[in-house]
Formats: C-alpha cells, structure tokens, sequence
C-alpha cells in the first residue's frame, strides 16, 4: 500500500529471483495478501469477497450455460428447458447463475450503502468510489441482458418495455432503440446482441474489479473511524494495522462461509423463489402479461420511474418549461438515470469534513430513512400502479433525491459532529481491550 510502510517481497529461492527480474507475480501477491490493513474493520467489510466469490461463480456457469445455449427466439427457450432437464447437472447450474445474480446484487447494495455510512467516497477514494460505480452499472446491464435469455414472458416484455425507455429520447429516441434492437422490435437481432454483451460483460467487470481493488491499495482502505493509518513511521502503522493475511483473509473466508450456507440452502430448497412464474411461458408478443415486473434488484429504480406520471405537479412544470419537449415517459427515464447518477456524484454532495458516519449524529438518523426508503421503493416497485401505491413510490423517489441534494450538503454546515478518537489504534482498543489493559 503506497504510503504505509512496511517489509517489501524479498525473493528466497533461485527461482524466485529470477522470475522476480522477469515478472513480479509473487511480489504482487505477497503485496496484495500482506496489505497493511485498519485493525478496527467490522464484519460490515466482508462483502467485498463475497461480490468476489459472485462474479467467479458466475463467469464459471455463465460459460458452461453458454455452451447449451441456443440464441435465437424459436429455439432459445427450449435450450434453456434442454438445459434444465438434459445436461447433467444442468438445472443446479442454472439455478447457481440465476441465485448469484440475486446474491450478487445483496452483497453489493450492502457493500455500497456501508460506504455511504462510513464515509468510503470521500477524499482521497472519490475514484475508487467512481469505478465502483461503473461496476454497478455493468452488472445492472449484464444482469438485464441476461434476464431476456431465457426467452420467457418476462424476459420478452421486461426487454420489450426498458429499451422502449430510451425511444423516449427527444429526437435520437428511436433511433438509440432500433440500434438496441438491431430492429423495430424485440426479435432475433435482439437476442444475438444481448447474448453477445451478456457474455462480454462479466470480463469488462472483473478487469474493472482488478482496477478498483488497485485504487484502494494505492488510497489505503476505509474504516469504521473514518481515520488515516499513519504513516510517519513503520512502527506507527502497525499499530494502526494488521497484515490482510491472516487475519482479515480468515475472518473473510468465515463469514463467505456463513453466507453461503445460506445461498445453498435457497438454490437447493427454494431456487424459484425470487424468480416469477410467466418467465417459465415461452414467450409471446401478443398476449402482454398483467403486471410486468423486472427482477428485485431493479425494483427501486423502477418505482422511481413509475412514480413521475403527467399528474405529478414537477412534471407539469417541467413539461411546461422545456416547451412539451419533456413529457412523463422522458421525465421518468430522466428522475431513474437520476437516481444513480446522484448516488455517483456523492463525493461531491457530501460536504461534512467527518468521514464517517459513526460520529454524525444528525446524519445518522437521515441515513437510516434512506436505507428503509430504499427498501420500501423496492417493494413497492413490485406493486401495481393503483391505489395507494404510486403515491408511496413518488415519496420515497422525492427522499431519493432530497436525501442526495439537499439534506446531505446542507448536514456537512450545520452538523456538530461527536468527538472522535485520534487514532486507529485507539478506537481499537476501547472496542476490543478491558480496561486495565488500556490503563497499562
């Protein structure tokens, strides 16, 4: 980690130095496995190797499914059944792709909202925090591409309504979507695209997980506290720090174990649960479905872009102010994109010199609306567009964005934040040493 000291790869065998001189790869692993790491890290930073677990598991069976995979539309959906009921092991392939798509996306909306809690997107980490951001965006897109797969009822109309979101566009709408579909409508061209960008994907983001995990060894890794490790001296930082290996490896690999107790458990007892039903009907462009339901991961976005109807008092005005130009449709697509992009831009709206969330009080309260917020568009993305429920969604899209653009630059003037330890090592030890040894 640059910046930290401490004992650098000394090659011990012959062959060591001369691969050493060549290429660097045990280097680079000993740096990596023996990276000076905060000491007071909670069990809330062990989602980054269980996203690292996701995305092998699911290069690994998204390459074996390729291989039974037939992409085109009269063949695609009895590929899949083929699959299921032919290939051996088939259906628990499937059932681990589809499962760790979900398990996937859990472990990163926690990975995301413990680094909005701790303060992870600050100073120096605003570029970490960035190609995160662009991992998140790939794995939305990769798991929406492979959502149409299957060639089931959801998947036709699911694709059939998030590219019609782009015709919206003003001008270059229809356009941009015949370009997705590579024609009119949903079709073949369609399903050779999203086959071919399905499989490519994964690859962008493991190339882009290599940077990110390079960002944040150059930065040093965040921490409860929200403190730097110090780095004046060797024997400061270790004060401050214990080797990645053994200590966080072990207690990673525990918690993986835990976690996947449970995810087998669900592929093995209940692997539809998540899933829903009209994706085992093959397909057909004349009978629309009642309700068209994206899967859970989408959820939020989707009730935010449900929400923004011609009725809502801003898109009337907006509407009005942009000459019709903006009408519900495009607004909508503009509030879900939104959404993300103030999430992305929350290095910059966050204008508290703290760090970390721990010693916030006034934030702390705000924060925790905003995970339930998140969890409530998530369940209300899956209700129908009647009664009750267009309204909660239109709050919860209005804290949404509240919460990004208002409440958070305005807590960083006048917030009084709680004191804070002065070092690492010192929140370490009133968390973990009695206090007769902190008196020694």
């Amino acid at each position: 980690m640059a910046g930290i000291p401490h004992d650098p790869y000394e090659p011990r065998t012959g062959f060591e130095r001369w691969l050493h001189r060549r290429l660097p790869v045990a280097s680079i692993l000993y740096d990596t496995l023996m990276i000076p790491t905060p000491r007071n890290l909670n069990w809330m930073w062990i989602w980054g190797v269980v996203l690292t677990f996701c995305l092998a598991l699911q290069i690994i069976t998204g390459v074996v499914l390729a291989m039974h995979y037939t992409p085109q539309v009269d063949l695609a959906f009895a590929s899949v059944e083929k699959i299921m009921r032919n290939v051996n092991g088939g259906y628990m392939l499937r059932y681990l792709h589809s499962n760790g798509a979900s398990l996937f996306f859990l472990a990163v909306y926690l990975h995301i909202f413990r680094g909005l809690y701790y303060g992870s997107y600050k100073a120096p980490r605003e570029v970490t925090w960035i190609i995160g951001m662009l991992i998140y965006l790939s794995m939305m897109a990769t798991a929406f591409m492979g959502y149409v797969l299957p060639w089931g009822q959801m998947s036709f109309w699911g694709a059939t309504v998030i590219t019609g979101l782009f015709g919206a566009i003003p001008g270059i709408g229809p356009t941009i979507q015949t370009w997705l579909l590579g024609g009119p409508a949903v079709d073949n061209a369609t399903l050779n695209r999203f086959f071919s960008l399905h499989y490519l994907l994964p690859f962008i983001i493991a190339a882009l997980v290599v940077v990110h995990i390079w960002a944040f060894h150059t930065t040093g890794n965040n921490n409860p506290t929200g403190i730097e490790v110090r780095r004046s001296s060797k024997q400061e930082a270790e004060k401050d720090t214990l080797p990645f290996w053994p200590y966080f490896v072990m207690k990673d690999l525990f918690a993986l174990g835990v976690v996947l107790i449970v995810f087998f458990a669900i592929v093995g007892f209940m692997p539809n649960y998540l899933g829903h039903p009209d994706n085992y009907i093959e397909a057909n462009p004349l009978v629309t479905p009642p309700e068209i339901v994206p899967e859970w991961y989408f959820l939020p976005f989707y009730a935010i872009l449900r929400a923004f109807t011609s009725d809502v008092w801003v898109v009337q005005l907006v509407n009005f102010l942009s000459f019709r130009i903006i009408d519900a449709k495009f607004f909508g697509v503009l509030a879900m994109f939104g959404s993300i992009l103030v999430l992305a831009l929350v290095p910059w709206l966050d204008t508290s010199r703290v760090r970390s969330g721990r010693y916030r009080p006034q934030f702390k309260w705000w924060f925790w609306m905003l995970a339930a917020d998140f969890v409530i568009l998530t369940w209300v993305g899956a209700r129908p567009t009647e009664g009750i429920y267009p309204l909660i969604a239109l709050a919860g899209a209005a804290y949404w964005f509240a919460y990004f653009l208002i409440i958070l630059p305005l807590l960083g003037v006048i917030e009084k934040p709680d004191p804070m330890p002065a070092t690492i090592e010192e929140d370490f030890l009133a968390h973990h040493e009695s206090p007769t040894r902190m008196a020694e």
